[in-house]
């Protein structure tokens, strides 16, 4: 059975870039406010000590999480200059994609759609700039609600998110060819080619 600290770490690696509020970490690991704070005391010590750890833990404004440690910043900062195109996963383009369709979304409701956690890709989003938080919904625990950024909007050269295609113009494919969501002016214009021939 695991201990109080790894099951502390398990959730806040679990909960990803949001972190989870004290009174629910309390509830989760059965303890009150106090013993909490010892659990992360002895967590984030063991974390310090370990200097080959990339990973501490933070408590800001009543919530726990995990974050990257200061000595890998400029390791973080490296692998977030790389080209955009070449390190967003599939998962991590899923997900910009239902954001984009689905705005204001919570995260439990793009895993719902998913099927699996999407914490990990929606945080990588997050620091790119291409969605951001805006605004809690109005539900128990008051999670955040994601939209895209006027930088997807500049990055996918759109004027608005009405520019956006159609969902249906996809399901109504004849020939159920692999679409490009983020590349709908190069599919108009073989429709239009199309149309011309």
């Amino acid at each position: 059975m695991a201990s109080k600290e790894a099951n502390l770490e398990a959730l806040l690696y679990a909960a990803g870039d949001s972190g989870i509020e004290e009174q629910n970490l309390t509830a989760l690991l059965d303890v009150d406010g106090e013993e909490l704070g010892q659990i992360a005391d002895k967590v984030c010590q063991r974390l310090a000590a370990d200097k080959d750890s990339g990973i501490q833990l933070i408590h800001v404004a009543h919530i726990y999480k995990l974050t990257t440690s200061p000595q890998t910043a400029e390791i973080i900062e490296k692998y977030f200059q790389k080209d955009l195109t070449k390190n967003l996963s599939q998962s991590a383009l899923e997900i910009l994609a239902i954001v984009a369709y689905r705005q204001p979304i919570t995260r439990v409701e793009i895993d719902d759609i998913r099927g699996v956690n999407s914490s990990g890709a929606l945080q990588t989003l997050v620091w790119r700039g291409l969605i951001e938080t805006n605004g809690k919904k109005e539900a128990p625990g008051h999670p955040k609600l994601y939209v895209t950024t006027d930088y997807f909007l500049q990055y996918f050269n759109y004027q608005s998110l009405a520019d956006l295609p159609l969902i249906e113009d996809f399901e109504d494919s004849a020939n159920n060819e692999e679409i490009d969501l983020f590349d709908p002016k190069k599919k108009a214009d073989q429709d239009t080619q199309k149309e011309g021939q």
